[in-house]
């Protein structure tokens, strides 16, 4: 994002609205910060601009720049998944998707959030540490997948790594009996790291598997939060479970 500096009347109304606080004074007049925006246009569409001195600048979608934009703006779709969002729609909707089926459970790491945000280099240790312990079965659909040189590895392309971005998802499937070990993975992996993440935990429960995955969890250093999303107009059995044989 830009500001025309002719057009700007220095009110700093906009400021406020930035989530990464990028826009500042430089004299009389407001200006961005490009290092620090996450081009997630919210100044721009917030209006507050009483002279439209905001505008989006003609590289924003010129990659890498453009990895911004699609990890920040919730307007915009990414081309690998072809929907807004940073992760797969997926994960929100197992219960109809079955996407991890029973004895899989799939792992979502929510990697900086508003106002924090990251930058890609702090995505790709976590994916390169995940790899490295041989958690390396990330979705291939997720967006982050879509800027991996090598997805064995987790290393991301180098010309993304400095992109500063609001949040990313890294994605992954696992079996249950890894669930243990992988958790440890990843509370190695917060002591190696700048920003923050949260841990998603996904999965289809077969018969006993809850009581597992709860001992696991209670075991472990993470801090189980019941919380629900409820989507609308999804949440119903598969047309499998409906066939009597």
């Amino acid at each position: 994002m830009l500001i025309d500096q002719e057009k700007c009347v220095g009110c700093g109304r906009c400021q406020p609205f930035c989530p990464t606080h990028a826009i500042y004074f430089e004299g009389k007049k407001s200006k961005i910060d490009e290092d620090l925006c996450f081009e997630c246009g919210t100044c721009l569409r917030v209006e507050i601009c009483p002279v439209d001195a905001i505008y989006e600048s003609e590289y924003v979608f010129e990659y890498p720049r453009s990895a911004r934009k699609f990890f920040s703006d919730p307007t915009t779709s990414h081309k690998e998944t072809g929907i807004p969002g940073r992760g797969t729609e997926e994960v929100k909707t197992n219960d109809v998707t079955q996407r991890f089926k029973k004895g899989e459970i799939g792992i979502g790491l929510e990697v900086g959030r508003p106002t924090v945000g990251t930058r890609l280099y702090e995505v790709e240790k976590i994916t390169m540490e995940l790899a490295k312990v041989g958690f390396n079965d990330f979705e291939e659909c997720n967006p982050v997948s879509g800027l991996m040189q090598d997805k064995q590895t987790g290393k991301l392309k180098d010309d993304v790594l400095n992109e500063r971005v609001l949040s990313a998802i890294v994605e992954l499937t696992i079996k249950e009996e890894e669930l243990e070990k992988c958790m440890e993975a990843i509370l190695d992996i917060a002591k190696i790291t700048s920003t923050v993440f949260t841990m998603d935990l996904i999965t289809l429960y077969g018969e006993g598997m809850k009581t597992r995955v709860d001992n696991i969890i209670k075991k472990s250093k993470f801090k189980l939060l019941k919380v629900a999303k409820i989507n609308i107009g999804v949440g119903r059995r598969s047309n499998k479970e409906f066939v009597k044989k």
